[in-house]
């Protein structure tokens, strides 16, 4: 006879394992889950400025009680970009005392989106700021010699972002800017003009184009923004060069982007100064946004023949017909070449007929 005969009669129940006490998981107490709490109770705040992973937002922002604090992003937005501009949804201690941290735990949908890439054939994006319906593109009539090509392509970004674009040339006491703004004839752009002397610096005018606007400032290095930012917005303390009087070059010298509130007698706006550039690709850019941002030449080519490629080559191109006619007035042949000369860029990889 077995002792196992013993346990013949008994009730299986008694052999249930389900209190046994099992050792946890080693790399976790509890299995992960893809839901994530809803933080209904979320603050929105814009984001300032990034620095090394620290992100400086503005909280109740037009109220009493605004005021700036630090947040760092949360682990389910590692992979989502935050930039200057953006509408953060913000977590945690909200009091903005010294050494406390919030949490960013989402974005907001974006109104524009402003990027640019290293060169034409880089599909990498840099993204600038978001959230931006301004852009003041900002040149100097010499030292650094402007840069005409540079300046259409702020403008084909502009266009891509679906911000308004702007101009000031400075420095205008160091040269006369009149064949340099004829490039941009038929543009409607508002242009200012600055000098470097006392009282030369229309900063009354650029500001009331300012008032209730979200205006991104971009420029060639050593084209004087900074200097401009600076006058507009005294508390900026953003950091100024010169030009390099061998290379002609200027020096970086603001190194981040950053959004600043200017305050003026009309009324109040945001200024966000980006770092100088010396290029600007439009790797990223949809082809047919190109012809949108020379908007005179975008008018006439409604008479051109269905799929025109509008470049030098092209059959009965309305636009080529027009500037030899003499047309589009003396700045009809520069606008036609730098028109041509970014559609070339495109040619090889382009889906479909411009416009």
């Amino acid at each position: 006879m077995s002792w196992l005969d013993d346990l013949d009669d008994e009730d299986d129940a008694d052999f249930d394992e389900s209190d046994i006490r099992v050792r946890p998981n080693p790399k976790a107490n509890r299995p992960r889950t893809k839901r994530r709490p809803a933080h209904a109770d979320a603050a929105v705040a814009r984001v300032l400025g990034v620095d090394r992973g620290r992100y400086t937002v503005l909280v109740d922002e037009d109220t009493p009680q605004e005021r700036t604090i630090l947040a760092v992003r949360a682990r389910e937005l590692r992979k989502t970009p935050i930039v200057t501009g953006d509408r953060a949804r913000v977590v945690g201690d909200l009091s903005g005392s010294e050494g406390t941290l919030c949490r960013i735990v989402g974005i907001l949908d974006r109104r524009s989106l402003l990027r640019r890439s290293a060169d034409d054939t880089d599909q990498v994006e840099r993204i600038i700021v978001a959230n931006a319906d301004q852009m003041l593109v900002v040149v100097a009539a010499a030292d650094p010699e402007p840069r005409a090509r540079l300046v259409d392509r702020y403008l084909v970004a502009a266009l891509d972002a679906g911000v308004r674009p702007l101009l000031v040339v400075t420095k205008t006491d160091l040269a006369d800017p009149t064949e340099f703004l004829a490039h941009f004839e038929g543009l409607g752009l508002e242009v200012f003009t600055s000098g470097q002397g006392a009282g030369q610096m229309p900063l009354e005018q650029i500001g009331n184009a300012l008032v209730g606007h979200s205006t991104v400032f971009v420029g060639h290095s050593g084209v004087g923004k900074s200097t401009l930012v600076n006058a507009l917005v005294p508390e900026a303390g953003r950091a100024t060069g010169h030009v390099n009087q061998v290379t002609g070059r200027g020096r970086h010298t603001s190194s981040s982007t950053v959004s600043l509130r200017y305050r003026g007698a009309a009324g109040n706006g945001w200024v966000i100064d980006t770092p100088g550039v010396r290029s600007f690709g439009l790797g990223h850019v949809d082809p047919a946004n190109i012809l949108r941002a020379f908007t005179d030449l975008d008018e006439v080519a409604r008479r051109c023949p269905r799929g025109c490629t509008h470049l030098p080559d092209a059959p009965d191109c309305a636009i080529v017909e027009a500037v030899a006619a003499g047309e589009l007035g003396p700045g009809g042949e520069a606008r036609l070449d730098s028109l041509q000369r970014l559609l070339e860029t495109f040619a090889a990889g382009r889906r479909g007929p411009i416009g």
